[in-house]
């Protein structure tokens, strides 16, 4: 009888707590952070490559570096926390508990062992009216939870979960391998905030 190889392979527990702030609106979430050694901070997207802080510094400031202190070379963790909270923006990830295949962050190769409890967010905080994925295999998570179809890079899904209504946004993933200019990401984030109501 063949093996089972996946069995053999540690199970890791997502490293963080949810970032929930008071009167949160839109519930961001990627799919699971990185190993430790990538990290430039313990908070989400760690990454120092990785360009969701950047896009959101472009969208926000004008800045794509606004997040960055280049001289110690990682994200400003205050003054990300200070910036979601004000914009009542929440952070956690569509996996509690993955595998990884590979020796890397790909979600290619993610084996997802346990995922999300929304029924945790929509109690904790019922403000939450939108949701947005980055990366087909986070947007895959949420839709089925759903019960909607996956929708295409850039559109929005009405959904209900267990009586909590909110919308669904897939925007594209913020790693540099997948295959968008810095500059086009953030266009298609800046139409999901603006359709939000964010003064952008």
């Amino acid at each position: 009888m063949k093996q089972n190889l996946n069995n053999e392979i540690k199970v890791e527990h997502h490293p963080f707590d949810p970032f929930i702030p008071e009167e949160a609106i839109l519930l961001m979430l990627g799919t699971f952070p990185p190993k430790p050694e990538r990290w430039s901070m313990e908070f989400y997207y760690p990454n120092r490559i990785n360009d969701m802080w950047r896009i959101v510094g472009l969208i926000f400031y004008g800045d794509k570096n606004h997040f960055w202190i280049e001289k110690e070379k990682r994200f400003d963790l205050p003054l990300l926390k200070t910036f979601l909270t004000e914009h009542k923006i929440a952070l956690y990830d569509t996996a509690r508990r993955v595998r990884r295949l590979k020796d890397n962050a790909s979600d290619k190769f993610l084996d997802i062992v346990e995922t999300i409890d929304l029924n945790i967010f929509f109690k904790k905080c019922p403000t939450i009216s939108a949701v947005v994925t980055a990366g087909e295999k986070a947007t895959g998570v949420i839709a089925q939870k759903a019960g909607v179809e996956v929708p295409r890079m850039g559109e929005v899904v009405p959904c209900n979960y267990n009586g909590h209504s909110f919308d669904l946004y897939r925007m594209p993933s913020s790693s540099r391998a997948y295959p968008l200019s810095l500059e086009k990401k953030a266009d298609a984030y800046r139409a999901m905030f603006l359709h939000l109501g964010y003064e952008v």
